[in-house]
Formats: C-alpha cells, structure tokens, sequence
C-alpha cells in the first residue's frame, strides 16, 4: 500500500499535500492561495489554504509569507500581520510596486510538474 500512496498521492490528505507544496517555495517566489490549492488537487480550495496557513503555519514551519492574493497582492490588512509579511518578502529580494503589487512575471513560483 505504501508503494501506491506515493504513485498516486491520493494516500495524502489535502491539508498534507498543502503544507508540503509550501514548502516547496523557494525564497524570493511567491504563490496564491488557488495556485497552491490547485496544485494540492482542488483549484477551487483557495480559502481551505488560507486555513491551514491560519492553523499550521507556525507549528509546522511553513513560509507562511510567500503565499498572496491572485492579484498579487498581500490580502492581511494592515496592523493584521500585512507589514511583517511585506517585510519579509522584501527580505527575500521580492519587490512591490507603488501599489503594492507584485509582479508575477518575476517572482511567481513555478513549480516542476512532479510538485
């Protein structure tokens, strides 16, 4: 049975294949809330992801910061966690525009296909 977990990654639950996708952010890249859902197996999750973020993203480590809007935009309001995540990207070479945009041709994540 183990064998067939990992062929068909069925075996996971979304919540695990969620964390382990985030994980796979590297520095300096960002993702969205649906990119993340939908590599995980349901494009239309987007809010199950934000949360798991909201649950785990402490206890299992995960680079919470690297996930925005479909935008690209920071969706936490300001006083809310907004300016620690804009700081730490920043941290990490991530650039905003005057509007606090992100330019995804430059630093959204694409993953290889075996994500």
């Amino acid at each position: 049975m183990k064998a067939k977990r990992q062929e068909t990654f069925e075996g996971f639950s979304f919540s695990q294949r969620v964390k382990d996708i985030i994980k796979k952010i590297p520095q300096g890249k960002v993702a969205t809330y649906g990119q993340i859902a939908a590599y995980a197996g349901n494009p239309r999750a987007a809010r199950q992801v934000v949360r798991i973020l909201h649950s785990s993203a402490r206890k299992d480590k995960l680079p919470w910061h690297r996930i925005v809007n479909r935008e690209g935009r920071i969706a936490l309001k300001s006083n809310y966690g907004y300016e620690i995540q804009k700081e730490l990207l920043r941290k990490e070479g991530i650039k905003f525009d005057k509007n606090d945009f992100i330019d995804f041709e430059r630093y959204l994540w694409s993953p290889s296909p075996d994500v």
